[in-house]
């Protein structure tokens, strides 16, 4: 029997959205609602769904960690083997989608990806605890595995080989192991409104003459 979740109902009663109170610019803006939604004290402020579609044109989504944004775009960090990794070798296009939930919004980017610069993720790596570099190398990500005994001898190999925690050798990044930065070519800041009339802007890239926003960008209000 299908569950029914009609029942459940929110009522959007923020205080809304108008153009006189975007930035200049998309990244002025996204840091402007970055900083009131890491005053909530969430849980993870850096976490965001990152969407990715294969070559045979099947979606995937998960949640990601968000190291780095600017108006080049977002940066994430993963196995560049693992199911999203394929996707974007085959489709290097994706999708960032913000869930600000408590504050009744959403931020929702869409844009090419490039792979991140091997001195910024070697970088990146060096600043990650020890134990999350020792799971990089022991995790074949997405893969099958037997079972967790598995996980657990590849990670006491890893170990073997570079120390434990308490080791002072640094690690080494992985071949395999790198960053994404998903470009800006789309931007929509989404703050929810009363009886379901939510508040939508978009930004995206216009060099034209006659943009609306400064900087090439053009700014235009969604229907919701």
């Amino acid at each position: 029997m299908a569950r029914d979740l009609t029942a459940i109902r929110e009522s959007y009663e923020r205080e809304g959205l108008r153009r006189r109170d975007l930035g200049e610019d998309p990244i002025t803006q996204f840091e402007k609602w970055w900083d009131e939604w890491a005053q909530t004290d969430p849980y993870d402020a850096a976490a965001c769904v990152l969407a990715t579609v294969s070559s045979s044109g099947q979606p995937s989504a998960r949640f990601v960690l968000c190291r780095e944004f600017d108006l080049n775009g977002f940066v994430v960090y993963t196995n560049l083997e693992s199911h999203k990794g394929l996707d974007l070798a085959a489709n290097p296009k994706a999708a960032i989608t913000f869930g600000w939930l408590d504050l009744s919004r959403q931020v929702r980017i869409e844009g090419p990806v490039t792979h991140v610069e091997d001195a910024a993720a070697d970088e990146y790596w060096s600043s990650r605890p020890r134990g999350s570099q020792i799971g990089a190398w022991a995790s074949e990500q997405s893969r099958p595995v037997s079972g967790r005994a598995e996980l657990d001898q590849r990670q006491a190999e890893v170990v073997e080989r570079f120390g434990g925690p308490d080791a002072t050798t640094p690690i080494e990044r992985p071949p395999h192991w790198g960053g994404y930065r998903v470009g800006i070519e789309r931007i929509e800041f989404w703050q929810g409104q009363p009886d379901r009339l939510h508040d939508r802007f978009e930004y995206r890239r216009d060099v034209s003459e006659g943009s609306e926003g400064p900087g090439g960008w053009k700014i235009r209000r969604l229907a919701p």
